[in-house]
């Protein structure tokens, strides 16, 4: 199967892509994963993506549309893909449903998992992280043991990173980009008429794996 999975940040969608690459043996196609390898390439197309990056200006569509289709086509995987973070705009949508209709592989389906925007909030401006060790706590989730300091390394002595972009400001600003942005393209599926599965994604990251688990037997997607 080929499957679109959407939701803003902060949804769960980063936990229910693994889940879904668990059951199913999916490749998950990350946009930004897809981004960093690109730039980081020395090709000709990785230098042209990081003229744009460093200056902090929009990817566009054409380049965006480029890189992922060459990602697609290069995938080989028998458990079908999942594209994350891509499509963004309906022109990339657009320009998707071409690119796959040529190679007569069109999508299965569009996961979108939405979650109320003062949940979103909370959930990332909880979180801290360890500058040594990379681990990822949450003041009231998941808190360290040790307070404000990693408890996993630097004998108690890592002070735990408030990153710039997990404060509030920050993050409402990438809400509302999202719901300008991306909720189009959830409008263009949903007026193609694919498969549309719509998660609560409020709830306990369980309870939301075991819908999306139950939804994707439905569509026929068998582990």
């Amino acid at each position: 199967m080929r499957i679109v999975l959407m939701g803003p940040p902060g949804a769960g969608k980063g936990t229910q892509a693994k889940r879904l690459v668990d059951e199913f043996g999916m490749a998950h196609l990350s946009s930004g994963d897809i981004f960093r390898a690109v730039r980081a390439s020395g090709s000709d197309l990785g230098e042209r993506l990081a003229k744009y990056m460093d200056a902090g200006e929009l990817v566009p569509d054409e380049l965006v549309v480029s890189m992922m289709a060459e990602a697609i086509a290069g995938n080989d995987s028998t458990g079908g893909i999942m594209l994350d973070g891509f499509p963004r705009t309906v022109p990339q949508a657009e320009a998707l449903d071409e690119q796959l209709a040529r190679a007569g592989t069109p999508l299965d389906a569009v996961v979108l998992i939405v979650a109320d925007d003062d949940l979103i909030v909370e959930r990332i401006t909880g979180r801290r992280s360890c500058p040594a060790c990379g681990k990822i706590f949450h003041v009231k989730f998941m808190p360290s043991g040790n307070g404000e300091f990693c408890d996993a390394c630097g004998d108690g002595q890592v002070a735990l990173v408030h990153r710039e972009d997990d404060r509030e400001d920050v993050v409402r600003q990438r809400l509302a980009a999202y719901a300008a942005q991306t909720q189009p393209v959830v409008d263009y599926y949903r007026d193609a008429g694919l498969e549309m599965i719509e998660l609560n994604g409020n709830g306990d990251p369980e309870e939301v794996a075991a819908e999306l688990m139950k939804a994707m037997r439905t569509v026929g997607l068998h582990s």
